[in-house]
């Protein structure tokens, strides 16, 4: 349920008061020390943490906000928590970064109030889930156990769908920092932070972001969270499964299956040099240079993992994407077969007989053992310029011979599956891609 304490809930948050100076150095070093309890117990935050600049916002701000670029802070509410209870609020704000709760909600959902409540939810699960400092209980923070595994956009759709039964304002009054939403013009409007006399930024009015100012912002923690990752190094475990995806889609980027499956056969094009007749322009010329003359031939071997995983009507959409593919060729000659652990129903396609390829029978059903494929390919000297695999990604030992040819695997599985060697990209049904 939502986290509340009863000697705070009527806690009235300070805004719009002339700073103190002396207060405002200890909410600074509170802040510092929590970023350096960070960086030394969860490093990827710290480091997040780190690059945001602390900027006093206390002439607008209740709270905490970002803006991806810096961390505004009310003094007086800082100096309120507790050292465990401030980790958790640089944690809430990297988060909303991370996410992108401010894109997502501004393009996909029309209720900014609620959308603000369920990205709130969202982030504090993980963060809870993630034990990042200690959930804040100084002031009313929203958390609820039945959103455990739900995305801000699911939550949302619960909140609204419930909105006669539930005091929206309510929990309103629970989100820990302000959401900074984006303009809609083409220039930005709100002070930027300046520096005060002992140096310290200091903003006062609260900042909005043209498309343009937002699109820079997206990249620039594109960027921190790249690098973060990298500093962090071991030091990144525990972190939310949302952002180590993240993460991975920015470090490990995969293409499509279908694009791989296409560039990988296309890459097998032969092509020959040849002197041919010269252009207009070369006919000034003493000398003749040969150019490329592209024999449009591509030869590939593709294997059929029936083990169980894959289905037949996956093995047909399969199949259809190669003779697609194929059909862009002059001339090409594929080697087919299927295996579980032994290989079975061999056969091979050409422009003569490609429409056969959609009738083609897969046969399989045991258990999985990769290396028949290369011991099938010695044994019948198949050494193809790519060999391309459709499996589950789950073999009974090895993964092959590295060594032998070109590899790609399309796996039909969790994106957690990483093959040793070769090319990879993971596979859905078309109803579902």
């Amino acid at each position: 349920m939502p986290a509340t304490t009863e000697n705070t809930k009527d806690i009235e948050l300070p805004v719009g008061f002339e700073t103190d100076p002396a207060e405002d150095a200890l909410a600074r070093e509170a802040l510092t020390t929590a970023r350096v309890a960070l960086l030394l117990k969860a490093s990827f935050f710290g480091n997040m943490a780190t690059r945001l600049p602390l900027v006093n916002a206390d002439e607008w701000l209740p709270t905490a906000a970002t803006d991806g670029r810096y961390f505004y802070y009310n003094s007086k509410f800082i100096l309120m928590l507790k050292p465990k209870e401030i980790e958790f609020l640089f944690g809430h704000e990297t988060l909303h970064n991370v996410y992108d709760h401010l894109g997502r909600s501004k393009f996909n959902l029309h209720n900014p109030t609620i959308a603000n409540i369920a990205a709130d939810y969202a982030v504090n699960r993980d963060l809870v889930n993630s034990k990042i400092g200690v959930m804040i209980t100084t002031v009313p923070a929203l958390y609820d156990r039945k959103y455990e595994k739900l995305s801000m956009e699911e939550i949302y759709d619960d909140i609204y769908e419930n909105a006669e039964k539930i005091n929206i304002d309510d929990l309103a009054d629970m989100l820990l920092d302000e959401h900074l939403d984006s303009d809609d013009g083409e220039g930005s409007s709100g002070d930027s932070p300046e520096e005060d006399e002992n140096g310290n930024l200091k903003s006062k009015s609260k900042p909005k972001y043209s498309k343009a100012d937002r699109k820079k912002i997206r990249d620039e923690i594109k960027e921190s969270l790249i690098n973060s990752a990298k500093q962090a190094g071991n030091g990144a475990g525990g972190i939310p499964g949302d952002v180590a995806r993240i993460i991975q889609e920015l470090t490990e980027p995969q293409m499509a299956w279908t694009e791989l499956l296409e560039t990988s056969i296309q890459s097998t094009v032969k092509s020959d040099y040849s002197f041919m007749r010269p252009s207009r322009k070369g006919w000034g010329s003493d000398f003749m240079l040969p150019g490329m003359v592209p024999e449009n031939t591509i030869e590939a071997a593709i294997a059929m993992d029936m083990s169980g995983s894959i289905s037949n009507d996956m093995g047909r959409d399969m199949l259809s994407e190669v003779k697609g593919i194929m059909e862009q060729f002059q001339d090409f000659k594929i080697k087919l077969w299927c295996f579980d652990t032994n290989v079975y129903n061999y056969a091979e396609f050409d422009n003569t007989n490609i429409d056969d390829i959609l009738t083609y029978e897969p046969k399989g059903g045991g258990g999985t053992d990769f290396d028949c494929n290369w011991t099938f390919m010695k044994e019948n000297d198949i050494c193809p310029e790519r060999f391309i695999m459709f499996t589950d990604g789950y073999p009974y030992s090895s993964w092959g011979d590295p060594d032998y040819c070109d590899t790609v695997f399309i796996i039909h599985g969790p994106d957690t599956i990483k093959p040793p060697f070769g090319n990879y990209a993971y596979y859905k049904f078309k109803d579902h891609q």
